[in-house]
């Protein structure tokens, strides 16, 4: 790459799905049962809206798969933009991913407190010190310290090299897939679950009851479930709306591509599986804490704060070998995805440094790792503010990701749109995989951002939205002063 810094040849085929999957997989598929999936679509909204979800992610991938072996750089949809529309594209889409990548890093570092007093709760062992409060959420000194260590401990385990951090990547993931595996066994076999539990199926109108319940004319859920077509349509969309979200991860792998030491040919592979078993984990997760819950709803209802149903399901399931197995797979969730993620960060603010978008000084290799070592003190640095600022005002730049997310799948599939005709290549499969793709990009993105009437819980607050106009405004600043060195850069 004419004299540029370029990254080692590391990973195997198994580091590199642990680093997709770590990724997919975070706290929010536990404890959005209770938050999200089961009030705003029920078990079976959310199992149809997730395997529509991953099926449009596997028809993303194909993109992916084609663009991964043509570009194989660090800077993954970055890299394929600029190749295919251009430097301020590029930049467009680098900018955003930014937000899509390196927010998940503090976010997941927010909840390890959580998951510490979700555990046992009566304990609050974290909770000591001084305390302050931002945006209702109640924030511990204690939970700084702890989360801090975590941040700086997997930040030194990215500058060691990236084959001990695949290696670690690799043991996190297998736990986490072996724990709920082994708690979904657990469900079918267990007298305590019964599928009259997941009523209602489609979810309900979680305002509408909360408010009856408030004013102490609740009834019955059923009263509020969703039902008829509009009610359905409502369930799926309410949660296929954050397949971005949800699935987010698995287009982290072409961020590492440059570190493979196998054939890209593996790559869409490694993409499906990885998917695949996101959405298992997903929907395994909250139809468990369904099945286990005869009154999940009224739970959901009466709780001052989000309950974490899954927790519950698995203590009522086996007792404490339950909780014990939630909080190994969930701490690995959490881990792996500050892990992934900060690979991913790194790699592609290395790239966009790279290629002249940000200063030299995240585009230096560590000369005895090999590792973009400044790149990833940036991320730990800025992932530290996390834990101070406490996860509710997190949440609103998190919701960033979904549109960070939705913007580099869209650019990927055009990207190989304009590939294939200026390689004169005939593949029609690709062709179609790739404008299906950027349609379904675009109508997330529409999900996302518009306000749509008998859509709730889909599209940003107006805390997300500002946070976006924020972020834009950022980039638009960052570009009036960087944008002229990199116009002038041969890149």
């Amino acid at each position: 790459m004419d004299n540029k810094p370029v990254l080692q040849k590391k990973l195997n085929p198994i580091n590199v799905w642990a680093i997709a999957f770590g990724c997919i997989i975070g706290w929010g598929s536990f404890i959005n049962p209770g938050k999200k999936f089961l009030p705003n679509s029920g078990v079976g909204g959310t199992a149809i809206a997730m395997i529509l979800g991953a099926l449009v992610m596997i028809i993303i991938a194909f993109s992916y798969a084609y663009m991964v072996p043509r570009y194989p750089k660090a800077g993954g949809e970055f890299t394929f933009t600029k190749e295919s529309f251009g430097k301020i594209p590029a930049y467009i889409c680098g900018w955003f991913l930014v937000a899509a990548y390196l927010t998940n890093v503090p976010m997941n570092s927010t909840a390890i407190g959580l998951i510490v007093d979700g555990v046992d709760g009566s304990a609050d062992i974290l909770k000591f010190a001084f305390s302050y409060s931002i945006a209702g959420f109640e924030v511990y000194f204690g939970e700084i310290i702890f989360a801090s260590i975590i941040l700086i401990l997997f930040a030194v385990l990215n500058m060691i090299g990236v084959k001990k951090a695949g290696f670690v990547q690799t043991v996190l993931t297998v736990l986490l897939v072996t724990s709920v595996f082994t708690l979904t066994i657990a469900a079918i076999f267990s007298s305590k679950t019964n599928i009259d539990n997941i009523a209602p199926i489609w979810g309900f109108d979680k305002t509408g009851a909360i408010a009856a319940a408030t004013g102490g004319t609740y009834t019955s859920i059923s009263e509020f479930a969703k039902s008829g077509t509009t009610g359905v349509m409502s369930a799926i969309l309410a949660t296929f709306a954050i397949a971005p979200w949800a699935f987010v991860g698995f287009d982290t792998i072409p961020q590492v591509s440059e570190e493979f030491k196998f054939s890209y040919k593996k790559v869409s592979a490694i993409m499906i599986i990885a998917i695949a078993f996101g959405a298992f984990v997903y929907i395994a997760n909250n139809t468990i804490a369904a099945a286990a819950l005869s009154n999940w709803p009224e739970l959901i209802i009466n709780s001052d704060s989000t309950p974490w149903l899954l927790l519950a399901a698995a203590e009522h399931l086996l007792g404490v070998y339950g909780k014990i197995l939630v909080a190994v797979a969930v701490s690995c969730a959490v881990l792996s995805g500050i892990m992934g993620f900060y690979m991913a960060s790194s790699r592609l603010i290395f790239s966009m440094s790279r290629d002249g978008y940000l200063p030299k000084f995240f585009g230096k290799l560590d000369n005895k790792y090999g590792v973009p070592r400044n790149a990833i003190i940036f991320c730990l640095v800025i992932s530290l503010c996390g834990p101070v600022l406490g996860r509710e005002a997190l949440g609103w730049f998190v919701d960033m990701s979904a549109i960070g997310a939705s913007i580099g799948f869209g650019f990927t599939c055009l990207s190989t749109m304009v590939t294939l005709k200026h390689n004169g290549e005939k593949s029609v499969f690709v062709k179609v995989m790739a404008i299906i793709g950027a349609m379904f990009s675009g109508m997330f993105m529409v999900l996302q951002l518009v306000p749509i009437p008998g859509l709730s819980g889909v599209h940003f607050g107006k805390e997300s939205y500002l946070m976006l106009v924020v972020w834009i405004v950022l980039g638009i600043c960052f570009y009036v002063i960087k944008g002229k060195q990199f116009d002038k850069t041969n890149i």
